[in-house]
């Protein structure tokens, strides 16, 4: 087996979605186990720049097949657009497959998220309002519609009608107007139409990758603590990013997995609400939003942005089973004099190397800062690591002393080419 999962170490945004694309030409199969259209992956090669959501990054290389799997919830119309405008940049792409036990998001989803959002009030969860926390709770309650179910034109239209009578009348209990059921289906089964060449069951072709020893590689959405169960819930996802979800969201058994890499910042960003304990509201946090260019792929607001915590990412690396960390931005932090990490936090006059589970204790945390030494210049022409300043490369170090886990891939630019691979035995095996 030559098995990979590629998550996020952070809350979401870490850059995975080009390490999929540099490592998408080595694999047969780029499988998405999870989320939908609320994250945002950017990939810039060749002078253009690709923005995926939903569609697997490794789709850029001709003869790699890419997977939406099961455990995603699937936007069809956003799905479509950003095939349109892929296609448009690039002809000749790679296969794409979806599954047939997707969840399919439709318009009262949308609307719902939004709804629900703003009854919240002063409690916003931070939603994207892509419908995304609305698909999950049909799929929990099992009134949900499925890909296979809607690429069918035999049940499609019974399956629409039961499930938008329970809608309709939610949407007016929030005092908005009910959906037209024939201007609903007309529209998304024209959807459908298009989508249905490409639906099929998915789990016996990835088990059969992986049982031939194909390269197969599971990409993440969003970030570790962003995961239902194990983030800093209720500031959360609907599913679950952490490497554990690769089994749950395509079929695969957890002995198939041979390595997990987790991708992390040289510093910290977190969007919409949930404790931060290494923000910086201040200068800093600016320089390093700007130098970042820490504006969403989705919604285009600001990141929120901090120091490293080593907290975070040590519980993260637990979480996961990492074998390798792949540290992203690097270049970002060129500039600063001195750059401060966080090793431990001091919750209630104690002293902790460790995350609470309790999201609001966690609150309480205040980070133990480490001051390191910064470094200067322009690292993006750097294609190995003695090429890194020699502060750059004690930052590394640091790193994984506090973590237990190499760093496998450093990335010290956007663009594909500005990628230093430091452990290749950690990618594949």
């Amino acid at each position: 087996m030559s098995t990979l999962v590629v998550v996020g170490a952070q809350w979401g945004d870490e850059a995975k979605g080009k390490l999929v694309d540099v490592l998408g030409s080595q694999a047969d199969l780029v499988v998405r186990y999870g989320g939908g259209n609320n994250a945002g992956h950017t990939v810039i090669t060749g002078g253009k720049t690709y923005k995926f959501q939903l569609i697997p990054a490794g789709i850029l290389h001709p003869g790699t097949i890419a997977v939406l799997g099961g455990g995603m919830v699937v936007d069809p119309k956003g799905l479509l657009e950003e095939l349109d405008r892929t296609l448009a940049q690039k002809s000749d792409l790679g296969e794409l497959v979806i599954s047939n036990a997707a969840q399919v998001i439709f318009p009262y989803h949308r609307m719902i998220d939004m709804l629900e959002e703003e009854a919240r009030g002063n409690d916003k969860i931070g939603t994207t309002s892509r419908g995304i926390g609305p698909a999950y709770q049909d799929k929990v309650a099992r009134h949900g519609i499925r890909m296979g179910e809607f690429v069918d034109p035999k049940i499609f239209r019974s399956r629409l009608e039961t499930v938008l009578e329970v809608k309709n009348r939610l949407i007016s209990m929030f005092g908005s107007r009910p959906l037209e059921i024939n201007a609903l289906y007309d529209e998304y089964s024209a959807y459908a139409d298009r989508l249905r060449p490409f639906v099929r069951d998915i789990e016996p072709m990835v088990a059969e990758a992986v049982e031939a020893g194909k390269r197969v590689l599971f990409e993440g959405a969003q970030g570790t603590f962003l995961d239902l169960d194990s983030g800093t819930y209720p500031y959360v996802t609907s599913s679950h990013p952490i490497a554990g979800g690769a089994c749950l969201g395509t079929g695969i058994g957890p002995r198939a997995i041979n390595n997990v890499l987790g991708v992390c910042k040289a510093y910290t960003t977190r969007v919409g609400s949930g404790p931060f304990p290494t923000e910086l509201e201040n200068e800093t946090g600016q320089f390093i939003r700007d130098a970042g260019h820490e504006y969403g792929t989705v919604t285009g607001r600001g990141r929120r942005c901090g120091w490293l915590d080593l907290v975070v990412l040590r519980h993260a690396c637990r979480l996961n089973s990492m074998s390798g960390l792949v540290m992203t931005r690097l270049d970002v932090l060129s500039g600063l004099k001195k750059i401060s990490v966080a090793a431990e936090y001091e919750i209630n006059g104690k002293t902790s190397k460790y995350m609470p589970q309790n999201t609001w204790e966690f609150a309480k945390a205040t980070p133990v800062l480490t001051e390191l030494e910064g470094w200067s210049g322009d690292l993006r022409s750097c294609r190995k690591l003695e090429d890194l300043p020699e502060s750059a490369r004690a930052y590394l170090k640091f790193i994984e002393e506090q973590t237990g886990v190499p760093v496998a891939v450093v990335s010290i630019g956007p663009d594909r080419d500005e990628t230093i691979v430091v452990r290749p035995d950690l990618i594949w095996g």
